[in-house]
């Protein structure tokens, strides 16, 4: 008899078998995961270019965004369990000689997306060492503007880790299936990247990121699907984490907001069946991750939507609310 992991797997592999034979993706891999175990399912192409190569199950992601919720979240939070930080801590208090209103900010509002900072600024393009960059950053008198969900409150949230840990975010050690320096060829290739002038396979596809040496607090974690299930299933039984920080990570911030995570609302990515007090994170490269905990289910979806360019309609995000909808129907009258 199928567990329920992998009947809800079974159920919604169908909408991503079909994005795949239409070409709108390269290839996917789905897992579904609860406190009694995990099912995953792959289908389709890790690279249609140079070569054609078959995914697996084990292949790796580039995880973009979801490093956000992967390492970086859980990061801060362990500092703060360590009475290194708190979240009402502000940035000048951590970098002594920030001079611009940046030092205002608080650890909280970078973690929800509460600040005045923008969305993205291609810092790539300064020429800068990841040094130089990380220096220039840190003095820039950053523009006010609306709150937003922005990059550069995790990049700002990585360099804290890096100064209060005194180690760098690329050398620091991980749990086995992520990394930041993942072997190539066991990787999901993305993009043609016109400013490095090559298919990008097993480095980070975030141009920022590799700016600032392959791993920065926004994007820069690989990983496969079974290690980021795994990641989710210990936050579904509250393994290996306090309960302050398990608690802080569903406490709404906002609307849509809990510390470093979206909760689910109208529109949400991860679809409309799910409970109201789901969690879920997405990534430009074609990833997203979700917790359902009244079900006590999680899901997530990996793909190469971007390969091997992002100038194409994939339907990656209705892909990911109808996958997300057939998961939580095979879990129907589990929740509380």
């Amino acid at each position: 008899m199928a567990t329920s992991a992998e009947h809800a797997v079974n159920n919604a592999i169908t909408p991503i078998d079909r994005a795949i034979a239409s070409g709108a993706i390269p290839g996917a891999v789905l897992a579904v995961g609860t406190a009694d175990g995990k099912a995953i399912r792959s289908a389709g192409y890790a690279t249609i270019t140079p070569a054609v190569e078959l995914i697996a199950d084990d292949t790796w992601f580039d995880l973009a965004s979801l490093t956000k919720v992967i390492f970086t979240t859980p990061a801060v939070l362990r500092l703060i369990d360590a009475g290194s930080l708190t979240l009402d801590d502000k940035l000048g208090d951590i970098f002594l000689d920030m001079e611009s209103l940046v030092r205002d900010l608080t650890i909280r509002e970078c973690l929800s997306h509460r600040t005045w900072l923008p969305a993205h600024v291609p810092l790539h393009l300064l020429g800068l060492t990841p040094t130089a960059l990380t220096k220039w950053i840190l003095s820039q008198p950053w523009d006010m503007g609306p709150s937003v969900y922005s990059d550069i409150n995790f990049i700002f949230l990585g360099l804290m880790i890096e100064h209060l840990t005194g180690q760098r975010l690329i050398a620091m050690p991980l749990s086995p299936g992520l990394s930041f320096s993942p072997d190539p060829h066991q990787c999901a290739a993305t993009e043609y990247c016109t400013w490095r002038q090559r298919i990008l396979r097993g480095e980070v596809h975030d141009d920022n990121a590799f700016a600032l040496g392959g791993a920065a607090g926004h994007a820069g974690l690989f990983g496969t699907a079974s290690a980021v299930i795994d990641f989710a299933r210990n936050l579904l039984v509250g393994e290996g984490w306090s309960s302050i920080s398990l608690n802080s990570m569903r406490t709404p911030q906002s609307a849509t907001r809990t510390l470093g995570w979206e909760l689910r609302h109208e529109g949400w990515s991860g679809g409309d069946k799910a409970d109201r007090g789901s969690i879920g994170h997405t990534g430009f490269t074609g990833t997203g991750l979700w917790i359902d905990f009244e079900r006590g289910v999680t899901w997530t979806l990996l793909t190469n939507r971007v390969h091997p360019s992002r100038t194409r309609e994939t339907g990656i995000q209705d892909l990911r609310r109808i996958v997300g909808d057939l998961v939580i129907e095979s879990f129907n009258g589990r929740h509380s």
